[in-house]
């Protein structure tokens, strides 16, 4: 079965350079190996990997055993939900791309919150009759 975003839509890929997802396939997607829920697409900032660094958690890293180069400002990635929530609440989160967000990230942040920090959100068309 085809996995959902958050939008009710299909998942759609997250990012390729660097391959990102739990299963390195470019996607969000949370399988049933995916304890960690790497479910929300996010595109990192400097701010959000500082955040992330200062509590053990540095994604700048490289991990050459896993095929990790590290990431860099701007890139996209399959974040762990309670991670990215951890930044929310300290102010420092990351943009999010909806359609590329599992729906499961749902279980750990509500939508309202993730649509705040959407950079993919369609133009508001409603009064252009």
């Amino acid at each position: 079965m085809t996995e959902r975003n958050v939008l009710g839509g299909a998942l759609e890929p997250c990012g390729t350079d660097p391959l990102t997802g739990f299963y390195r396939d470019g996607s969000c997607s949370c399988g049933p190996d995916d304890v960690g829920l790497h479910a929300i697409c996010a595109i990192v900032t400097r701010e959000f990997l500082d955040h992330q660094a200062s509590v053990g958690n540095d994604l700048t890293a490289p991990r050459p055993e896993y095929g990790f180069a590290g990431l860099h400002p701007g890139d996209p990635w399959c974040v762990v939900a309670a991670r990215w929530r951890q930044s929310y609440e300290a102010g420092a989160a990351a943009p999010v791309v909806l359609a590329a967000t599992n729906y499961r990230a749902l279980e750990i942040v509500p939508i309202e919150v993730l649509r705040e920090y959407a950079v993919d959100v369609p133009p508001d068309l409603s009064g252009l009759d």
